[in-house]
C-alpha cells in the first residue's frame, strides 16, 4: 500500500509516543514536513496525497536519528528563531525559543524603532540575538562576538542570507574585553548550567551543543561575572544590558550586576512563567 502523508505522521508519531517523546504528534507533523520540505499547514491540509519510496525512506531516516535522540534541528542544519531562518554548525549553540525572551525585552524598552542604535551581542554563536534585534530595529548596527571562530563564521553566513551583511559585524574574541566602544544596547545568552550538572543534561543537549556554550562554571555564574565587569565602560549613557539566566539564578545576576555599579531595570520571563531575563541600566 502506498504511503501518504497522513500515514507517514501517524507512524512517526507512534514511533515516537513509544519511545517516551513528548508531545509525538506536533513533533511527528514537524519532522515528516522538515523532511519533504513542506510546511506543516500543507501537511494538515493534504493528508491523502500520496508519497513516493524516497520520500518515505528520507522520513525513516530522520525518525531513526530523531529516535537516538538527536535534535531534528542539528539534522537539518537549521534553527527558525524570531521567525527567522538560523544555519547551525558544531560550534554554535541551538538557539532556544525562550531565548528570544531576550529580544522582546529589548524591543519593550525601544519606544522608537527608527532611532538608530549601537547594538553588542556577546557570545553570540549563529548571531540569533543581533539578527532578530537587526531585523526588528532598520536603522541600527551592531558587533557580535564569540571566541569560537567557527561560530563567527557561521554568524557572518546567517547575516548574508538575511541580508544585513551590511548592519551586522562579527568579531573573534573573549567577551567585551574585545571591544571599546560604548554601546546603547548589550544582549547575552551566556553559558549558565553549573558544571555538577552538566551531567544531568539530557543527550539531546550533551551530545550536540558545545560544552562551552553551556558550562557556567562551579554555580553557574562565570560568565555572567565576566561580562559584568566590562559594562560599565561598555554601555552609553542611558544604554541597556539584557541577559538570558538560568532558572533561579535571577537575584544572583541582578545582584553582581547592581555590584558593578548597574541599575537595575525589570526581570523579563519567558512563555513558560520563568524568570529568564535580567535588564540593568547604567545610571
Amino acid at each position: 500500500m502506498a504511503e501518504t502523508l497522513g500515514r507517514l505522521v501517524a507512524l512517526s508519531a507512534d514511533a515516537l509516543s513509544a519511545a517516551g517523546f513528548e508531545d509525538p504528534r506536533r513533533q511527528a507533523r514537524r519532522l515528516v514536513a522538515s523532511a519533504l520540505a513542506i510546511t506543516p499547514a500543507y501537511l494538515f491540509g493534504h493528508p491523502n496525497q500520496a508519497v513516493d519510496e524516497a520520500q518515505t525512506s528520507r522520513v525513516r531516516a530522520i525518525l531513526t536519528r530523531v529516535l537516538d535522540h538527536e535534535p531534528l534541528s542539528r539534522i537539518l542544519g537549521q534553527r527558525e528563531f524570531w521567525g527567522l531562518p538560523f544555519l547551525l554548525s558544531a560550534e554554535t549553540f541551538d538557539p532556544r525559543p525562550e531565548t528570544e525572551s531576550v529580544v522582546e525585552a529589548v524591543l519593550k524598552r525601544v519606544p522608537d524603532r527608527q532611532v538608530p542604535h549601537r547594538i553588542l551581542d556577546l557570545g553570540t554563536g549563529t548571531g540569533c540575538l543581533l539578527l532578530a534585534l537587526l531585523s526588528e530595529l532598520p536603522s541600527s548596527t551592531g558587533i557580535g562576538i564569540d571566541i569560537a571562530e567557527g561560530a563567527v563564521r557561521t554568524a557572518a553566513c546567517n547575516a548574508s542570507s538575511l541580508r544585513l551583511s551590511c548592519r551586522a559585524f562579527f568579531i573573534v574574541g573573549d567577551w567585551g574585553r574585545a571591544v571599546s566602544e560604548r554601546f546603547d544596547v548589550i544582549v547575552a545568552n551566556p553559558p549558565y548550567i553549573a558544571s555538577p550538572d552538566l551531567r544531568l543534561l539530557p543527550r539531546e543537549v550533551a551530545c550536540y551543543d558545545p560544552w562551552r556554550a553551556l558550562d557556567g562554571g562551579r554555580q553557574g555564574l562565570a560568565a555572567h561575572g565576566a561580562i559584568a565587569a566590562d559594562l560599565p565602560r561598555l554601555l552609553a549613557p542611558d544604554g541597556i544590558f539584557v541577559t538570558e539566566v538560568g532558572a533561579g539564578q535571577v537575584d544572583a545576576v541582578a545582584g553582581m550586576l547592581k555590584a558593578s555599579g548597574l541599575v537595575f531595570g525589570g526581570i523579563e520571563s519567558d512563555l513558560s512563567g520563568t524568570a529568564r531575563c535580567v535588564v540593568v541600566r547604567l545610571g
